[in-house]
């Protein structure tokens, strides 16, 4: 895999640092960003990684950073935040609800469109997502959570059907399961090495154009 170039953005802890981890282990080069300096990620520093600095929710920040057309086989965008600790809809104010929005669903999403010309043709777009986006699946709660994936997943698969198609780049929403990071908390069913390996797999198995919404085994997941 040593020809092979991914770019997460958003891998300064939890997932997106064990993304790196995983990847470079795999002998892929890796570009990871960061928003402020993580000693965590600067530890791995090595030939075949490349860190940025860059924040899903502004676009100045990662427009620029030198990515030729066609470089990256794939992109990762790791975006999420919990929102407002009372997650109820009828109680969320309007600062709330644009916080969490921009943060797990538009701002992934306008980051997906304006680097898309660096992922090559065939190759993949994964978006963070979680089973609690799936409308089928859902038993209310975590309202403003909930909806922001959800909205992530819509946006996902119009950017699938509108922009990536053409060229072949397959979407990816997806679900790293339930797990130990500090938003999983220490009681979550997976490690983080777990989860980051069946995402792994998911992404060097796919590339064949399309939308699927799918967890870290490559199970895929109601809509």
């Amino acid at each position: 895999m040593a020809d092979k170039s991914i770019f997460i953005l958003g891998a300064s802890r939890g997932i997106g640092l064990g993304l790196v981890k995983t990847f470079l282990d795999r002998g892929w080069n890796v570009v990871a960003s960061e928003r402020s300096e993580s000693a965590d990620l600067h530890a791995l520093e090595c030939d075949a990684l490349r860190i940025v600095t860059a924040d899903v929710t502004e676009p100045d920040s990662y427009v620029d950073l030198g990515f030729e057309d066609g470089q990256l086989d794939a992109l990762i965008i790791n975006a999420g935040i919990t929102g407002a600790s009372h997650q109820d809809a009828s109680k969320a104010t309007a600062d709330e609800v644009s916080h969490v929005m921009m943060t797990n669903a538009f701002g992934p999403a306008r980051a997906a469109k304006s680097l898309l010309p660096a992922i090559k043709d065939g190759g993949t777009l994964g978006v963070m997502s979680s089973l609690m986006g799936s409308i089928s699946d859902s038993s209310g709660g975590y309202e403003l959570y909930r909806t922001s994936k959800t909205a992530l997943n819509m946006l996902a698969k119009g950017i699938s059907e509108q922009d990536a198609s053409p060229r072949e780049i397959e979407v990816l929403a997806l679900h790293p399961g339930w797990v130990q990071t500090d938003m999983g908390g220490s009681n979550a069913a997976l490690t983080i090495e777990e989860s980051v390996n069946g995402l792994a797999d998911v992404i060097e198995t796919s590339g064949e154009g399309g939308f699927r919404f799918v967890d870290y085994s490559g199970k895929e997941l109601a809509f």
